[in-house]
């Protein structure tokens, strides 16, 4: 993948939030248990935040002057997964599984990204966006495995 210009880098990333907003949408709106409903719900929500921000820095109206940046751990949980294609109605392991999956390939995306680009204060938000991606990453693991503990794996 390469880009000809910033802005093209940037819209390519506002795709991909929006992809990212689209499938937990659907994926909260199909599975039958509400608790399901509301983390896929509250991750459209933040994929959302995501897009947004993209778009006002690509208006120039933004940067990440006030982010904190901490370290997020990763327990490589979706590292052992192999790729999924979501399918209306699958079980909410299948789901999360799938989930996990796209967060890793989003953190992985804005990592590569940063090291591709020479403004200073677009690799900060990439950085941000990735930080972003490696909690939802984290937060979908960890839901994955509380849940398969309580199923006895």
């Amino acid at each position: 993948m390469s880009f000809e210009s910033f802005e093209e880098v940037i819209r390519f990333a506002i795709e991909k939030e929006k992809e990212a907003v689209n499938f937990y949408e659907e994926a909260g709106s199909l599975d039958p248990y509400a608790w399901a409903k509301e983390t896929f719900k509250g991750f459209a929500g933040e994929e959302r935040k995501h897009q947004a921000l993209l778009e006002e820095f690509l208006k120039g109206e933004k940067g990440v002057s006030d982010y904190k940046f901490e370290w997020i751990p990763d327990i490589k949980r979706s590292n052992y997964i192999v790729d999924m294609e979501y399918e209306k109605g699958m079980p909410y392991t299948d789901a999360l599984r799938l989930a996990m999956k796209r967060e890793e390939k989003a953190l992985a995306l804005y990592n590569d990204l940063q090291k591709k680009v020479d403004n200073e204060e677009f690799a900060g938000v990439l950085k941000m966006l990735a930080q972003e991606e490696a909690k939802h990453k984290l937060a979908l693991e960890t839901l994955y495995d509380d849940y398969m503990a309580k199923q006895g794996d």
